[in-house]
């Protein structure tokens, strides 16, 4: 974890958390001696701006954020940063007439000296200018790829940065030598932006935000959670009050239809002839609908593990796969009038608080599931391969591992555990499976910097 920057008083805190893997990743590229073509991309506020302006800090480089402007406008933008941050008199007496020549002129200044230029928000420049992918195709194929330049295009629509830079269609298909769709980060590291909780708040706070360091560095932890979710979420002036709204209009161009579809998930539809009954479409539109949002990973559609063949199952469920979504779609959208009528503590005492019990234990699967995915490995002497959610009263979570074996993940409660329910879980996986299980016992610790603990549980033995 990279301690937060210093900052001026009355300044909104800075932490940067849970990045040193991609900070690697770039600082590789840097050092590569090649000339670079980095595509970064995510979802809006999951920190790709952050993590570009670290990398760049102390570096030799141009970080230019495009603007929803005329191409001309950006144009000349680029022009103003090339000589402040370079500190090249030159470029202001130059006229860029279009894309390939600015990073041209960044090519033949740059020398054999290394230069980052990072094009964050790269689909704005696009959407001036359709013809900027292949402005830059003919730049890396008569320049670039020659120069020393670490050239980045990052972009905060996902759809747009697959399809037309990505995709085998785009002018620049085939010149990135690297790309990385950046992810929220993990329920762990989450954690470490609220030193001043106690442990079950941090996971508390998870479990209604998520991953989203935009959305974490919102909670203040000189506050109750209570106070922060009535300053940020339930009222109308709130950061995170409308979102989610705004992150559906970013990347879909009819959202109405999802916002129903994402509302139904919430209160409880998960087949796919529910949700469609809910939203009143049918089945194939529904689908269809569906299946573009968990290209955007904002749904998820989870088989059992035990199923023969998962991509026909039937026995499929869809569920929201952020975690903010789920708790707007499912407390704040319902709720909206009474939100701008300045009812938002009535909201939170009536439907929020009650249901902090189910948020925690949500947020405490998400930590097992993390910890399947990630580090199960040392536990079990074999890596993970694949991971799901489970239904039981204590085995949250099953895996398989690179040979086969079956894993169950077991959540206990505070108390005493109904031992004869937990061995009529195992024997009916076991039956499903085929095989024996391998059993990991999950339990939340009261140590962040050791948030869960696991124990293998001896072969023979329920716990």
């Amino acid at each position: 974890m990279t301690p937060p920057s210093p900052m001026r008083a009355g300044q909104a805190r800075a932490r940067f958390v849970g990045r040193d893997r991609e900070l690697e990743v770039l600082t590789e590229l840097w050092d590569s001696g090649r000339p670079e073509l980095f595509v970064l991309y995510g979802r809006r506020r999951v920190g790709k701006t952050e993590l570009l302006q670290r990398f760049c800090a102390g570096r030799k480089s141009v970080y230019f954020l495009a603007a929803q402007v005329r191409d001309r406008d950006n144009l000349r933008a680029l022009r103003q940063a090339i000589a402040e941050e370079l500190g090249d008199k030159l470029a202001t007496e130059v006229d860029f007439p279009d894309w390939s020549s600015a990073l041209g002129f960044l090519a033949e200044r740059a020398g054999d000296e290394r230069v980052a230029v990072v094009l964050d928000e790269f689909p704005y420049l696009c959407e001036a200018n359709a013809s900027v992918p292949s402005q830059l195709q003919r730049f890396w194929d008569t320049r670039g790829k020659h120069s020393s330049l670490m050239l980045v295009l990052c972009g905060s629509q996902v759809s747009f940065m697959e399809k037309e830079v990505l995709a085998e269609k785009s002018p620049l298909f085939g010149r990135r030598t690297a790309q990385r769709r950046l992810e929220p980060i993990s329920p762990a590291d989450a954690l470490a932006f609220f030193p001043n909780w106690s442990m079950r708040e941090r996971v508390l706070a998870f479990s209604i935000l998520g991953g989203m360091p935009a959305y974490l560095q919102r909670f203040d932890d000189a506050r109750s959670i209570r106070d922060n979710l009535l300053r940020e979420v339930l009222r109308p002036e709130g950061f995170l009050f409308d979102e989610a709204h705004f992150l559906l209009r970013s990347e879909l161009t009819t959202p109405a239809t999802y916002n129903s579809l994402l509302a139904a998930v919430a209160r409880g539809a998960q087949k796919l002839n529910d949700i469609a009954l809910e939203v009143g479409v049918d089945s194939t539109t529904a689908n269809k609908y569906l299946h573009t949002l968990r290209e955007l990973r904002l749904v998820e559609r989870e088989t059992p593990l035990t199923d023969p063949d998962p991509l026909r199952s039937r026995r499929g469920v869809y569920r929201i796969a952020d975690r903010f979504l789920a708790f707007h779609f499912r407390h704040v959208q319902p709720n909206v009038s009474l939100i701008h009528a300045g009812r938002g503590e009535r909201v939170f005492e009536q439907f929020v608080e009650p249901d902090f019990e189910r948020l925690y234990d949500e947020a405490r699967v998400e930590f097992v599931l993390d910890h399947l995915r990630r580090d199960a490995a040392e536990a079990l002497g074999d890596e993970v391969s694949d991971v799901a959610r489970h239904s039981g009263r204590y085995v949250r979570a099953i895996a398989r591992t690179s040979r086969g074996a079956p894993v169950a993940a077991i959540v206990l409660p505070d108390g005493k555990p109904a031992m004869g329910v937990l061995a009529q879980e195992l024997e009916t996986l076991e039956t499903a499976f085929g095989a024996k299980l391998l059993k990991l016992n999950y339990g939340l610790t009261d140590r962040p910097e050791r948030p869960i603990e696991v124990e293998r549980v001896p072969d023979g033995e329920l716990i």
